[in-house]
C-alpha cells in the first residue's frame, strides 16, 4: 500500500552564501536566509531541532543577525551579548570573533542563547584551526595561526572557485614577501561593509587599516569567516610566481607575474563587461587605474 510519507529534506552548503536544499532527490538552490532551517525527518511528529546554517565567507555582522532571527530576538541582541560572552579567542583577536565563527550547520537547541551559539562556533573553529598540522603549515609560511586565518578570509572572499583558492593564496604570499601592498578589493569592501564587486578610486583612498591599497601587510583582523578549503589554501598555497589575477569571465580567472599581461587581461575584462554590471564575475573585479595610481592586483 502506498503511503504519503513527507519528503526528506537535507541542506548542503555551497560557495558564496548559497544553499542547495535537496528534497526527495530534487535540488533547489537559493540564497541563504538568516533564519533557522528545519530539517524534516520521515515522521513530522519527531521534529528535529532547528538548524542555523552559516555559509562560508559570511561576516560576523551577518552571523549576529542570523542568530537574532534564529532565536527571535530584537535586532542587535547578539552583538550586545559579545561583552558577556567571554569567547575563548586568540589573544591577537582582541575579543573580535571575526574569522572564528566557523561556517557550518548548527543545531539550535531549546534554551540556546547568543552566547552559547557563538561559543559553539568559536569552539568549532578552535578544533579546526589549532591542530598540529595547521600550526606547522603556518610556521612553514612564516606566520602564526591568526595570520593564516586572516589570509584564508581574503582567499574566501577573492577566489571565484575552489580550484582558484591555492593560487589566490600564493598571490597574497608573493605580494607580502615582495613588500608590495595586497591591493585586494575585498578588504576595502569589508571596511565599507559593502558586497559590491568593484572598488572605485574613492575606495582606494579610504582612511582605514583595512585599505590594502594604502596600507602594507595584512589587515588587522580576518574579513570574514573562512571555511576549510580556504584555510587549506592559505596553509598550502599552489606553487607559482603570480602577483596579479583577474576573473575575466566566470570560470576564467587569469594569474600572472607580468604586469603588462595583467593589464591586457584587465582590458579584456572591461571589454566583456562594459555596461553590463549584472554579468560581472563573482570574484572582485579589477581596478583600472591611471599611471599615477597604485598598480591593481586585479582582484
Amino acid at each position: 500500500m502506498q503511503t504519503n510519507t513527507p519528503p526528506r529534506s537535507t541542506i548542503r552548503l555551497t560557495r558564496r552564501g548559497r544553499l542547495a536544499v535537496v528534497v526527495a532527490g530534487a535540488v533547489v538552490a537559493g540564497t541563504a536566509v538568516a533564519v533557522p532551517l528545519l530539517t524534516l525527518g520521515a515522521d513530522r511528529e519527531q521534529a528535529q531541532p532547528a538548524t542555523l546554517v552559516i555559509p562560508e565567507g559570511w561576516r560576523a555582522d551577518q552571523i549576529y543577525d542570523a542568530i537574532d532571527k534564529a532565536l527571535e530576538l530584537p535586532p542587535g541582541s547578539t552583538r550586545k551579548s559579545l561583552d558577556k560572552a567571554a569567547l575563548k579567542l586568540p589573544s591577537e583577536a582582541g575579543g573580535n570573533p571575526e574569522g572564528y565563527l566557523f561556517p557550518a550547520a548548527y543545531p539550535v537547541q531549546k534554551g540556546a542563547t547568543p552566547e552559547s551559539l557563538l561559543q559553539l562556533m568559536v569552539d568549532t573553529a578552535d578544533k579546526k584551526f589549532n591542530g598540529a598540522p595547521v600550526a606547522a603549515g603556518a610556521q612553514r609560511n612564516a606566520m602564526n595561526v591568526y595570520q593564516a586565518v586572516t589570509i584564508a578570509s581574503i582567499v574566501q572572499a577573492e577566489a571565484a572557485t575552489k580550484a582558484d583558492m591555492g593560487k589566490v593564496a600564493r598571490v597574497i604570499l608573493n605580494r607580502l614577501n615582495s613588500g608590495m601592498p595586497l591591493q585586494m578589493d575585498s578588504t576595502v569592501h569589508y571596511a565599507l561593509n559593502h558586497d559590491t564587486v568593484n572598488t572605485g578610486q574613492s575606495g582606494t583612498r579610504l582612511e582605514s587599516p583595512y585599505n590594502s591599497y594604502q596600507r602594507m601587510g595584512l589587515p588587522p583582523t580576518p574579513i570574514d569567516n573562512p571555511g576549510e578549503d580556504a584555510m587549506r589554501a592559505a596553509l598550502n598555497p599552489t606553487p607559482g610566481d603570480w602577483l596579479y589575477f583577474v576573473t575575466v569571465a566566470p570560470g576564467d580567472t587569469r594569474f600572472t607575474a607580468n604586469y603588462n599581461e595583467h593589464l591586457r587581461n584587465v582590458a579584456e575584462f572591461n571589454a566583456l563587461h562594459r555596461g553590463a554590471a549584472a554579468t560581472q564575475p563573482p570574484s572582485s573585479g579589477p581596478l583600472v587605474s591611471s599611471p599615477a595610481s597604485p598598480e591593481p592586483s586585479g582582484n
